[in-house]
C-alpha cells in the first residue's frame, strides 16, 4: 500500500529508542561500542545451564552475543514476579522503559493520547527456554504439574501485553511473529496505524531470547549456525569468504513511532522520520532464500515505490546480512538488481557482525542503529571482514567506522518461510 500517495495520511517519526543486546545494556552503551567495531559475541558459559541441572550439551555451538550481568530492575518487575516471565519479556520491558523516557512520554503521564497509544512487538518465538525447562522438571517428578505462570511467562504476546500494563497504555496490544523478520513487520504494522490515524503513539520493535540447548541443537542441526574454531568475536562474519553460520544473539531493539503533529505538538525531540515500509514473500523454500534474491528484489522496489524516492537517493543499507552462505550471495545480488551501479556508492552493513543475529528482534535493533547513524552521519562496521565472498563485492563498510552524510537509511529482514521486510528511515 502506497499511502504516500494519499493526502489524508499522517507522517510517521521516531522519538524514542531503547536497546539492549550483547553489546550493552543501553542505547548509548551499544552505540559507542558498535562504533568502534567491538562484538558483543561471547563463549556460552558453562554456568548458563547450571539450572538444567547439568544436562550435558554435546553440540559444537560455542558462542552467542547474549547480554552480560543483565538483571530486570525491580521497579519494572518485582522480585516475586522476575521468574514468571521469560527473559524476552524481561528485554522487552527493559529496553521500552529506555525508549518510553527517551521521548519524554513520562511527562504526559495523564494525557488522554494514552488512549491511542499501542505496544506491537515482533518476537519470532517466544519462550522456548522457559518451555524446555519446565518439561525438563515436569518429567522428573512424581507428580507432574506446572505452574500456573507456566502459559504466561512466554506466550508472544505477554511482552507487550505487560508493557501495556506497566504504563498504562489502551491503544492495540499485539505481537506479530514472522521469523526473523517480526520486528520489520510489527513497525511495518505500528506505521500504517499510526499513518492512517488508528494510533498517535507506538512503542514498536522486537525482543527475543531463544539460547538454550534445545534450540541451538534444533538451528545446528539444520546447519544453520557457525561451528568454526576461532575466537568468539569471530564467529559471526557477514559476507566475508570465511562465513560458515549465523551467531545467535538475544536482547530487544525498540522504537516510540509518533504522528508527526502530535509529536510537534508536545514538543518532542523528533530523532528521523519513518518513510516508508516494504513486504514480500519469496515463495521459494521453507529456510532457503531465492537463489536469484527474488523475494528481496521486490521488497526493496516496494519499499522505495513507497517512499516515492530513487534507487540513488539510498545512502545507507542495514542488510540482513546473516553470515551464511546463502543468504548473504543472495542479498547482495538483490541489491545489485535494484540499485544498479549505485550498488557499489552505497554504504552496506551488517551489524550482525557485532550482535549476533537476534532472529525476530533483529529489525528493531538494527532499525534502532539505522537511526543512530542518520543522527550521526556515521555508519558502523561489518567486523570480521578481512576477505570478503568473491560473490559479496559491493562496500560492507569492513572493520571501521565511516562518517558520511546520510539522508535515507535501509534496512532489510528476511524470515525463514520466505518473508521479508524492508524499511526506510528519513534525517529529520
Amino acid at each position: 500500500m502506497n499511502l504516500n500517495s494519499s493526502k489524508n495520511v499522517n507522517r510517521v517519526v521516531v522519538t524514542g529508542l531503547g536497546a539492549i543486546c550483547g553489546l550493552g545494556h543501553n542505547l548509548d552503551e551499544i552505540w559507542n561500542r558498535a562504533t568502534l567495531g567491538q562484538s558483543g559475541v561471547r563463549l556460552i558459559e558453562q554456568a548458563q545451564w547450571d539450572h538444567e541441572q547439568g544436562v550435558p550439551f554435546s553440540y559444537p555451538v560455542k558462542v552467542a552475543g547474549i547480554p552480560v550481568g543483565f538483571s530486570i530492575s525491580p521497579d519494572l518487575l518485582a522480585d516475586k514476579e522476575r521468574d514468571r516471565f521469560d527473559r524476552f519479556i524481561h528485554y522487552a520491558l527493559h529496553s521500552s522503559h529506555e525508549a518510553y523516557f527517551h521521548a519524554g512520554l513520562e511527562k504526559l503521564e495523564n494525557d488522554p493520547s494514552k488512549k491511542r497509544t499501542g505496544v506491537i512487538l515482533g518476537v519470532g518465538m517466544g519462550g522456548f527456554p522457559i518451555i524446555e525447562t519446565t518439561y525438563r522438571e515436569f518429567l522428573t517428578k512424581s507428580q507432574p504439574r506446572t505452574s500456573p505462570f507456566f502459559i504466561p511467562s512466554l506466550i508472544p504476546n505477554m511482552a507487550s501485553g505487560l508493557i501495556s500494563m506497566k504504563l498504562g497504555l489502551l491503544g492495540p496490544n499485539l505481537a506479530i511473529a514472522s521469523a526473523c523478520a517480526s520486528a520489520g513487520h510489527a513497525i511495518e504494522n505500528a506505521y500504517m496505524q499510526i499513518a492512517l490515524g488508528k494510533m498517535d503513539v507506538a512503542i514498536t520493535g522486537g525482543a527475543e531470547a531463544v539460547t538454550s540447548k534445545f534450540t541451538l541443537a534444533g538451528f545446528h542441526s539444520m546447519k544453520a549456525l557457525s561451528t568454526r574454531d576461532v575466537p568468539a568475536y569471530k564467529a559471526s562474519c557477514p559476507f566475508s569468504k570465511d562465513r560458515d553460520g549465523f551467531v545467535m544473539g538475544e536482547g530487544a531493539g525498540i522504537l516510540i513511532l509518533e504522528n508527526y503533529e502530535h509529536a510537534k505538538a508536545r514538543g518532542a525531540n523528533i530523532l528521523a522520520e519513518l518513510v516508508a515500509t516494504g513486504s514480500s514473500s519469496d515463495a521459494h523454500h521453507i529456510t532457503a532464500p531465492h537463489p536469484e534474491g527474488l523475494g528481496a528484489i521486490q521488497c526493496m522496489q516496494s519499499v522505495l515505490e513507497c517512499a516515492q524516492i530513487r534507487p540513488e537517493e539510498i545512502d545507507y543499507i542495514n542488510a540482513h546480512g546473516t553470515s551464511t552462505q546463502l543468504g548473504d550471495k543472495a542479498e547482495t545480488l538483490a541489491i545489485k538488481e535494484v540499485f544498479g551501479k549505485h550498488a557499489y556508492d552505497i554504504n552496506i552493513n551488517s551489524t550482525k557482525s557485532m550482535t549476533g543475529h537476534l532472529l525476530g528482534a533483529a529489525a528493531g535493533i538494527e532499525s534502532v542503529l539505522c537511526v543512530k547513524s542518520l543522527l550521526h552521519d556515521t555508519i558502523v562496521p561489518t567486523i570480521n571482514l578481512d576477505q570478503a565472498d568473491p560473490d559479496c563485492d559491493l562496500n560492507y563498510t569492513p572493520n571501521k567506522s565511516v562518517k558520511r552524510k546520510i539522508k535515507y537509511a535501509l534496512n532489510n529482514s528476511f524470515g525463514f518461510g520466505g518473508t521479508n521486510s524492508s524499511l526506510i528511515f528519513k534525517k529529520i
